[in-house]
């Protein structure tokens, strides 16, 4: 496994079943695998937010609608205020993990997503960028499609040779 593999997404069309559908075939298989993905949080039919949901079964919030729009909430992407608190404790530890294994064996991240509320975190994006540079980790991940001011990292990760790109629709 040398090839990296990001899905660009786009709403609704079925890209964290994708995910999870792979990692369960990726897990009865018995290869390493270990990450996290987003699912919407919706309450009375409506989207009232994202939680972030690890392999091993951990969740909590990523974001939540917020009612009022002059709560003082540092992070925001629209009407959703993000909780970056929670998304890092649930998701560093997991890449930490990941990035200290040894090369000797091959293993599986999945990284659903790498989107705008995630990279509120500076230090996400540096353990992302250190899973993308270990040799024993294939990546599993989606990226958001390019739309209005790019961002960074995706951009990087969507330039790097070592990266197939698939469009999900």
């Amino acid at each position: 496994w040398s090839v990296l593999f990001f899905l660009p997404y786009f709403l609704g069309v079925g890209k964290t079943t994708l995910i999870q559908k792979v990692t369960q075939a990726l897990k009865s298989s018995g290869i390493p695998i270990d990450g996290f993905y987003t699912e919407e949080v919706r309450e009375g039919g409506r989207r009232t937010g994202f939680d972030v949901v690890t392999l091993s079964g951990n969740r909590g919030p990523l974001s939540r609608v917020s009612s009022n729009s002059t709560s003082r909430c540092e992070y925001r992407v629209g009407q959703y205020a993000v909780d970056l608190v929670s998304f890092e404790q649930l998701v560093l530890p997991m890449l930490r993990n990941v990035n200290h294994g040894g090369d000797t064996e091959k293993r599986i991240c999945v990284i659903d997503e790498i989107g705008k509320m995630e990279l509120f975190s500076q230090a996400f994006i540096q353990a992302v960028r250190q899973t993308l540079a270990g040799s024993g980790t294939v990546v599993l991940g989606t990226i958001p499609i390019p739309k209005g001011k790019p961002l960074d990292l995706v951009e990087e990760i969507r330039s790097r040779k070592d990266v197939k790109v698939f469009n999900v629709s």
